[in-house]
């Protein structure tokens, strides 16, 4: 028989009263067994006053509850709101309430009896909550230890004792095989997936700009950046019907990167991704929305809820922190050989994995550690044959399955690691739940169930230009529609082009015909640039694996000729006037080498010899103009266009703003870029000679209603600006596990 709830509103997870039934740790509210779409925040008001039937519930004590005192909200509205979400979920009324009585300027009263069973959940978190210490206290696991009397008194092993020990030794063995023989998943089919979103505006991420795909679901919502006239916003979707809204966010998050959901379901981790810093400031914000603040103190690059749901832990650098979710009592967890995102802990607290990046060569491996830290080691050594590409795991809530994706042969899918399927009940390998045919990432696990959650890209692009009398711009044509960067040569001859879905690089002539592969899988190509003779062609590619190196080509193909033996990445290769040398630098801190200093450099093509441009420090992005008076440049956290005078050796800023891909006009008056922070995503260009500084292009240009944003792509001859706009980029799917 439960005990009154007075004697256990410590301990109680389950209330019941009436005919509902609220569940504290799944966080589901059920009618007659039948669950209730419910919101976290009004979930956890509803919990509040159940703990307290008959008593009066604060309005400040609500507040703390909810928002805590660091927090700048209209509490008012945010109050109401999630009362008033709670009473249409229970069928009350303010005027004749059967469940919650309002108490003017006062609070709020549970007024109908309820029962109370069940142990609360924090009771049971596992040793994750052990590193919730105080800042003299060990974070480390408790281990019980021996009593010294016992081992006293423990009698002589005889031979009979120990055949004994051999016997039970052997039996332990069978029964552990036959256990996990038994435990294995049984499975001789794929699973069903079925798509939960439509609208193909899914943000995936950029993972070569250290832009993972993040979700979070609260039970009955998924949480996921969307991209909206070109923007990213923060959306939610039922997972009953895949309704889709948006939640309002500050202007500081115009990019918002999601990290975790809070155990209770009511706070979401967030970080502007559209910063170029490798570090950003945290926010928490409510998943009813009308509510956000900064954690101050904290730059990271990602972060995850701790077990408690009031202490986070954090990445930043190499490291791993603890800290309250106000900022304070941060301390350092660990040191990590890379940058590590999707940081999860186990079910029982006991393991974290992470998704650790190496910014060199930008693979992705799964690690895992302890819950004090230590013991750091990769999680699937040596599975995956070609380059490691394995990231973004979550574990289902039983603790039986880790779900992760996986990159092979250029396509990724969603794997599964049955946790206790092995000899003696360890991790057996890894199973496959998707097989194509659209790329797959970052799963999320149903909370309390079998199912999950991941992107399914679709991405579909189409090459367009400026048409300058109807002011929009329109189909390119001429073969190149799936061109995501294009290139004339000097004479305007030739074309070059990198396709969208395999960054292979063509050549053909402007209308499509002659057309010729250059370079294949494996080879990534990200950008180049024709030689002044027309003949060559420099590039910026990679094999997996490996750095990003500067590559030069015949026109006609033939082998990639690596320019420098070096063991840095080296990016943005532009040619000199008379073919002889070329110009680069290095990678922004969001691609490659975070730690490590960024300038621009001239080589000379036949001595190989190296120079450092004076003043580029903090610079990188280098153009050549093509009469060989400038180089123009991006200031590293793309904030300044800088011109450098070659004759005179000083450097001068010519355009303000968030600047991406500079391109010179083809009479080198002025230089063409991308504005990629304004909301419409103008295309400016700067004139040289006068500084004066002309809109010519925006997102409102664009033919279609369904693109979902665009990138500058070049110039085509007379200047004329092409864009490779997306028209669909991903949505979310679902599949459940096996049994």
């Amino acid at each position: 028989m439960p005990a009154p709830v007075e004697h256990q509103e410590k301990t109680a997870s389950r209330f019941c009263f009436g005919l509902y039934e609220a569940d504290s740790e799944s966080g589901e509210l059920r009618k007659s067994g039948i669950r209730i779409r419910l919101q976290a925040q009004p979930f956890r008001v509803l919990i509040s006053l159940l703990e307290r039937p008959g008593e009066v519930v604060t309005r400040e004590e609500i507040q703390q509850l909810l928002w805590g005192t660091d927090t700048i909200v209209d509490f008012d509205h945010s109050l109401g709101t999630a009362i008033n979400k709670l009473r249409e979920a229970l069928g009350d009324s303010a005027e004749n309430p059967r469940f919650i009585e309002t108490l003017a300027r006062r609070g709020y009263r549970f007024i109908a009896p309820v029962t109370a069973t069940g142990p609360r959940h924090d009771e049971r978190l596992g040793h994750a909550t052990d590193l919730i210490t105080g800042p003299n206290e060990s974070p480390g696991p408790h281990l019980a230890q021996p009593a010294a009397a016992a081992v006293a008194a423990a009698p002589p092993i005889t031979r009979f004792h120990q055949a004994a020990i051999a016997i039970a030794a052997i039996l332990l063995v069978a029964a552990g095989f036959l256990a996990g023989s038994r435990s294995r998943t049984s499975w001789n089919a794929p699973p069903l997936i079925s798509q939960v979103t439509f609208s193909g505006r899914v943000s995936p991420g950029d993972p070569l700009f250290e832009s993972f795909p993040g979700t979070a679901t609260d039970g009955s919502r998924i949480y996921f950046p969307q991209i909206e006239n070109g923007r990213g916003v923060l959306a939610q979707a039922l997972i009953a019907d895949g309704e889709t809204g948006t939640l309002p966010l500050p202007d500081e998050l115009a990019a918002p990167s999601l990290g975790d959901i809070s155990p209770d379901g009511s706070r979401l981790l967030l970080r502007n991704h559209l910063a170029t810093a490798a570090e950003q400031s945290l926010w928490i914000v409510s998943t009813i929305g009308g509510t956000a603040r900064r954690i101050p103190g904290i730059l990271a690059h990602d972060a995850a809820w701790m077990p408690d749901g009031q202490h986070i832990l954090f990445a930043t650098g190499n490291d791993l922190y603890l800290a309250r979710d106000n900022g304070s009592e941060s301390r350092k967890l660990a040191t990590l050989p890379g940058r590590a995102f999707w940081l999860r802990w186990s079910p029982d607290g006991g393991r974290l994995r992470v998704t650790l990046l190496n910014s060199e060569t930008h693979t992705s491996t799964l690690w895992e550690a302890a819950s004090d830290g230590t013991g750091a080691h990769v999680l699937l050594d040596k599975w995956n044959s070609s380059p490691a590409a394995e990231c973004c795991g979550s574990w289902t809530d039983d603790g039986r399955y880790y779900v992760f994706q996986s990159a092979r042969d250029g396509n990724s899918n969603i794997w599964a690691i049955p946790e206790h399927g092995g000899f003696l009940g360890r991790p057996a390998q890894p199973i496959r739940i998707t097989n194509g045919p659209l790329d797959y990432r970052a799963p999320i696990i149903e909370r309390g169930g079998r199912r999950t959650f991941f992107i399914g890209l679709n991405t579909e692009s189409e090459l367009l230009r400026y048409d300058r009398t109807a002011s929009i711009f329109v189909s390119y044509g001429a073969g190149l529609n799936i061109a995501r960067r294009v290139e004339f040569s000097h004479n305007a001859d030739w074309v070059g082009w990198i396709r969208q879905d395999d960054d292979s690089l063509w050549r053909s002539r402007g209308d499509g015909s002659g057309r010729l592969q250059l370079t294949s899988r494996p080879m990534q190509v990200f950008m180049m640039h024709w030689s002044p003779d027309g003949r060559q062609l420099v590039l910026m590619g990679r094999q997996p694996g490996k750095p990003w190196k500067v590559y030069t080509m015949d026109a006609d193909g033939g082998h990639l000729q690596e320019v420098l033996d070096e063991a840095r990445s080296e990016a943005d290769p532009d040619w000199s006037p008379d073919g002889k040398s070329l110009v680069f630098g290095r990678l922004p801190d969001l691609m490659a080498e975070a730690s490590q200093p960024k300038a621009i450099y001239m080589v000379d093509l036949a001595t190989k010899a190296m120079a450092k441009l004076p003043g580029s420090d903090g610079l990188f992005s280098p153009r050549w103009s093509a009469d060989g008076k400038y180089i123009a440049a991006l200031s590293i956290d793309q904030k300044k266009l800088m011109l450098f005078d070659i004759s005179a050796k000083t450097w001068r800023v010519v355009a303000d703003g968030n600047i991406a891909d500079p391109n010179w006009s083809h009479d080198d008056s002025a230089i063409f870029f991308h504005d990629f922070a304004q909301a419409d995503q103008p295309i400016y260009k700067v004139v040289i000679r006068t500084g004066k500084i002309e809109r010519v292009a925006d997102l409102h240009d664009l033919r279609s209603a369904n693109v979902v944003d665009y990138r500058f792509a070049g110039l085509a001859p007379g200047d004329i600006p092409l864009v490779s706009a997306r028209l669909s980029a991903a949505n979310i799917y679902a599949a459940e596990l096996p049994h």
